[in-house]
């Protein structure tokens, strides 16, 4: 007998797993809040060089704040003032002609800058004057973060598979709200880059661990339902975190904020199920008939409880030529992992570094940009919705292919509509943003339904190490701009599309069992 037919015997899909959905949604917020966080706190506002510095007596004090400016910054191309540079001396005759700005001297910034405070009060940027020639150490806050995401992605999943799901859930719930409100607290950046990468490191066990609990509690029916309707709340925290940041504009304060999400987690995590499926995994045949049974009562199959043992036990005896400890080695130590590892992983990293270099470019679009957050998670609903109800009539895999496909399709449109369209630019985005994030929820579904319980928190551990390495590249890519402002985008079009084909080179798992050990999935067709 398979697990999947106890699971049914006790209702894979009832109160239980509702119980279970609603326990981890609230912790799970902060996951968007994290991940899009930098969108916010390392926002650069306008700023120019300050000018209290050219004070040289009377004539500069009597002149009216405008006509300081004209004579002590000069002016872009587009008529804007210069973020960094600054006349040597005061320039009192540009009041009466100023063609010849172009020709003075200029400086650098010389006692800092002044920062435009009406759409942030506070940021990285202003708080540590990451601009200028240090704005890039701003832009690498996300890729810090991220990197952080990367590597507990890979030893999350390890630890998950090898000391159960449940304790090192605990573990990163713990580890994200030190080190988050670590980072709220930091005195100077080399101490806040520290705290980012940890908290990165420990939201990424919040990330990887909550979907597989939820997915190995569903029966083989529901299991595309159940994940689809966990991920709802990651579209939630997109669009809440864009009214968060416009009423809590200060980066300490909105960082303290993202983490508050998991304090009630922490505190009832006691109620939360271990994964059955794992304890049989692992010959613990009491554990798991204690949360069968737990299952069963809620789901109100309780006629069933007295056969459960005899049945748990007889799944052990099945596993048992299985039982052992495994690492992610073993993901290509066998053909047809290896080759399942090698294309799944490289389809994580197309995924999420699309999904991302839109996602972390919202300013870019040239609209209000606690709107375009706002925008952003309310697209991503109906691509769900989609997903919901084509996800088994089509399959994982084209849903998957085409989700990506669609996306780079989008992003190529978007090359060609002109800068001052700001709208049809912003609409596009989401409209690739839905499609990436379409092929997001499918590409966690697929991966849990590829590898085998033994495996399954390995595996989806290397595929999110992955992942989570597109997504430190992707801020990477958008420096490209600096060669062609379209280039960024033309790169994440092609990443997408390539790996949307590539896709197409995965088994369909599509009412299909779980698979329990190494052999199922070597025996696959």
């Amino acid at each position: 007998m398979k697990f999947d037919d106890i699971l049914a015997e006790v209702k894979g899909f009832g109160p239980f797993q509702y119980r279970l959905i609603l326990a981890l949604a609230i912790p799970r917020l902060v996951l968007p809040f994290q991940f899009l966080l930098n969108n916010f706190i390392a926002y650069i506002p306008f700023h120019h060089c300050n000018i209290s510095a050219l004070d040289d007596g009377d004539v500069f004090r009597n002149l009216s704040s405008e006509e300081r400016l004209i004579v002590s910054i000069p002016v872009e191309d587009d008529g804007s003032l210069s973020s960094c540079q600054m006349f040597a001396q005061p320039q009192y005759h540009l009041l009466l002609n100023s063609s010849d700005a172009a020709v003075l001297p200029t400086v650098l910034c010389q006692n800092g800058w002044v920062y435009d405070t009406s759409t942030m009060k506070s940021t990285l940027a202003t708080e540590w004057d990451l601009v200028c020639e240090r704005k890039r150490v701003n832009k690498s806050t996300a890729s810090i973060f991220f990197l952080g995401v990367m590597f507990g992605a890979a030893i999350f999943g390890y630890l998950s598979d090898r000391f159960g799901r449940k304790n090192i859930l605990l573990l990163s719930f713990v580890m994200t709200v030190i080190f988050g409100f670590g980072s709220a607290l930091s005195t100077n950046f080399a101490i806040f880059a520290v705290m980012r990468f940890f908290t990165g490191f420990g939201a990424s066990g919040v990330s990887i661990v909550s979907v597989v609990l939820c997915i190995e509690w569903a029966d083989i029916k529901h299991r595309s339902f159940m994940l689809i309707l966990l991920s709802l709340d990651w579209s939630l925290g997109c669009s809440l975190l864009g009214a968060l940041a416009y009423f809590v504009n200060d980066w300490r304060y909105l960082i303290a904020a993202a983490t508050s999400p998991l304090l009630p987690g922490i505190i009832y995590w006691w109620w939360l199920p271990e994964s059955a499926r794992w304890l049989v995994s692992q010959g613990k045949c009491n554990p798991a008939y204690f949360y069968l049974t737990k299952c069963a009562i809620v789901n109100g199959r309780k006629q069933f409880i007295d056969d459960l043992k005899p049945e748990v036990q007889t799944v052990i005896v099945v596993l048992e030529n299985e039982k052992g400890k495994y690492s992610m080695l073993d993901l290509v130590r066998t053909p047809m992992l290896r080759r399942l590892t090698l294309i799944a992983g490289t389809v994580w990293f197309g995924v999420a570094c699309s999904y991302y270099g839109i996602g972390l470019n919202i300013s870019a679009f040239g609209i209000n940009i606690f709107i375009t957050q706002l925008i952003y998670g309310v697209s991503e609903v109906p691509a769900k919705l989609f997903c919901l109800f084509s996800i088994n009539k089509l399959g994982r895999k084209m849903n998957q292919s085409g989700g990506l496909l669609l996306t780079g399709l989008c992003l190529f449109c978007n090359i060609f509509i002109p800068p001052d369209m700001a709208v049809c630019r912003t609409a596009m985005g989401a409209l690739g943003k839905m499609f990436s994030e379409a092929a997001f929820t499918v590409l966690y579904l697929y991966t849990t339904e590829l590898y085998p319980t033994v495996l399954r928190q390995n595996g989806f551990g290397c595929c999110s190490f992955l992942a989570r390495l597109g997504v430190a590249v992707s801020p990477l890519v958008a420096l490209l701009e600096e060669v062609w402002v379209s280039l960024p985008r033309l790169v994440f079009a092609v990443m997408a599309s390539g790996v949307g084909l590539l896709t197409l080179l995965l088994p369909e798992t599509n009412n299909a069992r779980l698979p329990e050990t190494i052999e199922d999935v070597e025996l696959r067709k």
